[in-house]
């Protein structure tokens, strides 16, 4: 019996040393893909995180609008356009001579006619350095006079030998020179002459003072660093006005316009449109016209600001949006939009036309369609093609607000 039990557990040993390394390899097998299947698993994790997590912030980086489609305005025959009145002429005075105000002759609102003397200026330097000049001129001329006569004198006896000829050509240069020097003398007597005269400062043209800018007195300066006088010609007036691309047909020069001004509720000025810019300013996309009116009755006055009445050929169709609507940069008036896109709204910049403005809404005479969808306050930065979130719920406010 103890044979066989010895027999026994010879041969069951064999059996345990083969059965263990299977054993280890499979385990080892079980731990090696279950590791790849959780490294698998984490990484698939974080690209879907990824993946969510890019969608939430694209969704979130999109800004929320209110767009809504633009109201119906009624067509245009006629409209107007702020106008600038400014002066026919239009002038600072200033001083051509130094030295000190002795007397000014007319203040703001005067009237004065050309050539009429404004003021008196005092320059003591000038006046000494003319006297100075003229006695400059008569030294010049008497020794011109001495060098001709002895050029003279010796060029009549060079053709007897009585006199060399190296003396003679010495003469005559001397006299070609000193009648240079008196052709400078006058030059230089004219030019202190001028600036003396501009001691007196006169009216360059018929007009009105609107400033005056100094007292007797004061130190002048000569140059453009002080205004003494401002001049204005106030018989015709300019008018200038920007008129819209989609209206420059109706631009004839020697129009008849009517204009209307606050200050005169129940009157209308008639003007004539005599000149354009011939160019549309690619900021703006307007056209710059002057219209000429007749105030030699004075009952306008520059710097005011006018209605210039324009007749349409055709009537136009327009809409109304919100003032806060508009995009103002660089490539001119734009209004947002919203548009479909394979991945939701997009926003759509287009250029418009504006005409009439009250302040709290605009009316768009070119750019849009009826069936737009107008971004009512956009972001500063709004661009084109930009993903959008439209605001649900919203509802127009007739006053052009949120």
């Amino acid at each position: 019996m103890a044979s066989e039990s010895s027999s026994h557990n010879h041969e069951s040993a064999p059996d345990q040393a083969a059965v263990s390394p299977r054993i280890a390899i499979v385990v080892i097998v079980i731990l090696v893909i279950a590791a790849g299947l959780l490294a698998g698993w984490g990484i698939f994790s974080r690209m879907h995180n990824d993946r969510v997590l890019a969608d939430t912030t694209t969704q979130l980086a999109a800004p929320t609008v209110i767009a809504l489609p633009p109201k119906q305005g009624a067509s245009i025959a006629t409209f107007a356009l702020p106008g600038n009145v400014t002066a026919f002429t239009d002038s600072p005075i200033y001083a051509r001579t130094s030295g000190y105000l002795t007397k000014w002759y007319f203040d703001i609102g005067a009237r004065v006619k050309k050539g009429q003397l404004l003021c008196e200026i005092a320059s003591p330097e000038v006046d000494q350095q003319l006297a100075q000049a003229e006695a400059d001129l008569t030294t010049a001329k008497a020794t011109a006079n001495n060098a001709h006569l002895q050029a003279k004198r010796y060029t009549d006896l060079v053709s007897s030998n009585a006199v060399s000829q190296q003396d003679t050509d010495t003469f005559v240069n001397q006299d070609a020179a000193t009648a240079s020097a008196v052709r400078s003398a006058e030059a230089n007597l004219q030019r202190l002459r001028e600036l003396q005269s501009f001691e007196k400062v006169y009216a360059p043209f018929d007009g009105v003072v609107t400033a005056r800018d100094v007292d007797t007195g004061q130190l002048i300066d000569q140059g453009a660093a002080k205004e003494l006088f401002h001049l204005q010609a106030l018989g015709t007036l300019r008018v200038y006005t920007n008129v819209p691309q989609a209206y420059t047909s109706n631009v004839k020069r020697g129009a008849k316009l009517d204009l209307t001004f606050p200050e005169y509720p129940s009157r209308t000025f008639q003007g004539t449109l005599v000149r354009t810019a011939d160019a549309i300013d690619p900021v703006t996309r307007t056209l710059l016209v002057e219209i000429d009116v007749d105030n030699r009755n004075g009952e306008l006055m520059p710097g005011a600001l006018a209605q210039v009445h324009f007749k349409s050929s055709s009537a136009q169709p327009t809409f109304i949006v919100p003032a806060a609507a508009l995009i103002f940069r660089r490539d001119g008036l734009q209004l947002g939009t919203v548009v479909s896109g394979s991945n939701g709204p997009l926003a759509h910049l287009v250029p418009v036309t504006i005409g009439q403005d009250d302040g709290a809404t605009v009316q768009i005479v070119s750019g849009l369609q009826a069936g737009d969808k107008v971004i009512q306050d956009p972001p500063d930065s709004l661009i084109e093609g930009e993903k959008v979130s439209l605001q649900q719920g919203s509802s127009p406010n007739p006053q052009g607000g949120k």
